[in-house]
């Protein structure tokens, strides 16, 4: 099983696919030096499979990679964070 998660800029989130396919996404508003995490969804077939956190944890290597901070609006991409302290320093102090 093929898995490659990707930034779609213009669509304003991050999608993972599976084999190609589209599997799910983690949607976000642009910030100044951060991004918005907004809604995230996995498809009813890929249900179960990990690939959300899987979607998240990618994510947000990529956002550290790119030197931006986030606002982890949606609750799935919350509480990734709260159980992996490792990205708490992404978290935007307001």
């Amino acid at each position: 099983m093929g898995i490659e998660v990707a930034d779609n800029a213009e669509a304003q989130r991050y999608e993972i696919r599976v084999d190609g396919r589209l599997a799910g996404f983690a949607a976000y508003r642009e910030r100044p030096g951060r991004l918005e995490f907004t809604h995230t969804e996995i498809d009813d077939e890929y249900e179960g499979q990990g690939l959300g956190s899987k979607l998240v944890a990618q994510t947000l290597d990529d956002v550290r990679s790119r030197e931006l901070e986030v606002t982890p609006i949606c609750p799935f991409v919350k509480s990734y964070i709260e159980r992996h302290p490792e990205y708490q320093d992404l978290v935007h102090q307001s």
